[in-house]
This record gives structure tokens, sequence and C-alpha cells, in this order.
């Protein structure tokens, strides 16, 4: 056995996505990392980076919302030293949003009209997408719509930081913050919060806070001409095709930097630098010898912060989510599982995790001493429940 694990049913994670998702063509490629007490269990690397090039152990992903747990923490670490609180107003740093109100009518080509909120957003409610954010792909509402019309969550856009803040505040939010969960820009508004804090730009203090320490050097929100070759192909679900070109490697639109720098779905990254990421989550803040933030932060991190104990089903607005929220609870940056007989999968409760859209994904099990991330380059990450699969198949594994 390995760290407790059962080689064999171990074995069976690369075969099983090589045969349903790689064979079928329903992914490019699958890159699986395991590690159980610190130790890794699991390493696979299947599939093509590009046409007729082997997916290479050191290969660059595009992570999208994985950005968010990153962020969350370097937040957190600001947190700990007394730069700001979770309850402060985020009129405090950002003063844009002193006159923003709550949707009422409108939009389109009608103005909007709106009524005061009965509360200013707080950090927790950016931490936990609570602050009546949205996003334009959600497409559910006239709040969504006026976030394509003025492509404010593009991340491609040249918009600085100071300018995403302005246009922002203009748009009404969809509800009172606090009163409901909706996935949103809120980590990206985490981000201005952080670079204005800092004083400095947020890609920066990610940098020296972050990516440097840890040694995280293939992880950055564009990629270098020396490391263009390693940069994957990223594809979009197609009903017919299965799969066509989103964004290549080649001639990827990552290789541009920009002001803006999305603290929600900005970062390109490597299984060994996300997975040091994780380990050092599993660590409670601490890995090789490093201390990044405080155990009890990242405790408080992990607990479920929706009102009443309740799960996403009990208190999503939106259309949209990284998983399934039956059972789901959310914290300062990721899910975390509250009721697992809920949610239909081995898990434990705690486990904390989050995912990408490009169908990206990882968790955290501090109660099995269990990390784990997984990459592929395939949008939407609802396109196949290749996450949930193998999240049981790693549990299914487990001999001790």
């Amino acid at each position: 056995m390995a760290q407790g694990f059962s080689q064999t049913r171990l074995d069976r994670i690369p075969a099983f996505l090589q045969e349903k998702y790689l064979d079928s063509g329903r992914l490019p490629h699958a890159a699986i990392q395991v590690s159980r007490r610190g130790k890794l269990v699991l390493d696979s690397q299947l599939g093509e980076a590009r046409p007729g090039t082997p997916l290479p152990s050191d290969a660059i992903y595009r992570i999208a919302s994985m950005t968010k747990p990153i962020t969350s923490v370097v937040f957190m670490m600001l947190v700990e030293e007394g730069k700001v609180a979770l309850d402060d107003l985020l009129i405090k740093f950002c003063p844009e949003f002193e006159k923003t109100g709550v949707f009422v009518a409108g939009g389109g080509n009608m103005p909007f009209v709106t009524r005061t909120v009965q509360q200013h957003i707080r950090m927790r409610d950016l931490l936990t997408h609570r602050a009546g954010l949205s996003y334009s792909f959600q497409e559910r509402h006239p709040v969504d719509a006026a976030y394509r019309k003025t492509k404010i969550d593009d991340f491609a856009s040249n918009q600085t930081m100071d300018e995403f803040i302005a246009n922002l505040a203009q748009i009404p939010l969809l509800f009172n913050p606090g009163d409901h969960w909706n996935y949103s820009v809120a980590t990206d508004v985490l981000g201005a919060v952080i670079e204005r804090i800092e004083a400095k730009p947020f890609a920066t203090v990610l940098q020296e806070r972050l990516f440097d320490p840890l040694g995280m050097k293939d992880t950055g929100f564009h990629i270098a001409p020396d490391q263009q070759h390693r940069l994957t192909d990223a594809y979009a679900f197609h009903p017919r095709d299965k799969m066509v070109s989103f964004d290549s490697g080649d001639a990827s639109r990552w290789a541009k930097n920009r002001n803006f720098h999305s603290g929600g779905g900005g970062l390109l990254s490597t299984m060994a630098d996300y997975h040091r990421f994780c380990l050092m989550l599993l660590g409670g803040g601490t890995w090789d010898g490093q201390h990044y933030l405080g155990r009890k932060s990242l405790e408080l991190m992990a607990l479920n912060h929706l009102p009443g104990g309740g799960d996403l089903t009990e208190h999503s607005v939106g259309a949209f989510s990284e998983d399934d929220n039956a059972g789901i609870g959310f914290g300062l940056g990721f899910a975390t599982t509250i009721a697992p007989a809920r949610a239909g999968v081995p898990s434990s409760v705690g486990d904390f995790y989050w995912g990408g859209m490009f169908s990206t994904g990882f968790f955290v099990d501090p109660a099995e001493d269990i990390a784990m991330v997984f990459m592929t380059q395939l949008m939407p990450s609802s396109t196949y429940p290749v996450r949930r699969e193998i999240k049981t198949m790693i549990y299914a594994a487990l001999h001790d």
C-alpha cells in the first residue's frame, strides 16, 4: 500500500480517464496528482498538450477560478497583519461603491432603477460571494446583461484595476449584500482591495507573498516567451465535434501582459506549483518549514460561512457553480463539504475545494491528510462529471 492507499485502485484512475475521456475524444489531455501525508501517491499525465505533443509533467494550464483560493489566501495574510478586517466595508478601500444601489428595474435600453443598500458590502461578503455581484456568463438577469455590455469581467481587457472598480460600481447589485450567494467577480474586487492596501500591483503582491517563497515559479498572469512551448491548447465543448479550439498554446491570449490582473480567474499554473499550494493548505498554512498563514485563519477559511449552516442549494440565486451544490457550504474563498450524504460523493466533512472553467479542480482533506490536483483544458466545467468521478475513485482507493 502507498500511504494507506491501494495502489491497484489508484491505478484505475488514469486508466479510467484514458478510456472514458481521452480515447473517446471528450478531453484533450488529463493530469492528476494525489498526495497523502505529504507523499505523492499518484502522478499521471495523459494525452497531448498540443496535437502531436505528449503532455509533459511541467505543462502550463489556464487555471481560471482556481485563482480565487490563491487571492483569498493572500487577502487573509493581510487580515492577520491587521491591515484589513473581515467586517470592514468595501467603501473603506473602494469609495466608488458608496452610491451603488440594489437592482429594482430597468436594463437594456432603459435606465436602471435602484434602491439604497441596507448595508454596504463587507470583506467577508466578497470572500463568500454574498456581495450582490455577478458574472456576465450567468445570462439570467438584466444585471448580468450589463456586465456583458460593458465587458466588465473580460479578463483580456486592458482596463486598470481602478477603471475596473469605477465601472463595476456603476452597475447595480443583484441583491442586498449578505442576503444570498451568487458566483461573481467578488474575488476580482478583492484583488483590487489588495492592490490598494499594499500600494503596489496585485500581481507583484502575489509574487512576493506567495509565488516566490512557495516556489511557484511557473504561476502568473501571462506566459513568458521561454515558457510558451509548455502552454497547452485549450478547447470548448461542441455538441457534434466534442471539442473545438478556444485558445492555442502557441498563439495564446495569455501571451500578452495586461494592466488588469484577474484575482478571480486570470492565472496560469502547473501541476507542481498548484500541488505545492495545496500542500501548504493541508499543512495548516505551513510548508517546507515556512509559515504562510496561521492555522486558525485557515481553519476559519474552511468553515461554512453560509447563514444558518445551510448549503448552496438554500442560498444560491445564480445559475453557475464549479460543482453540484447539495451538501456543500462555502467558506472564505472555497467550497467546503458539510454533508457528504447530501453531496452524494465519498468525502470528509470539512474537506475544501474549488475548480476552474477549463474543468480543472483541486481538493484538500485535512481529516484524511489528502491533497489532489486535476488539470485539463475543456470549457465549460459543467460539461462532464469528471471531477466528481475522480474524487469517488480516490476515496475508493483508501485502504487503511
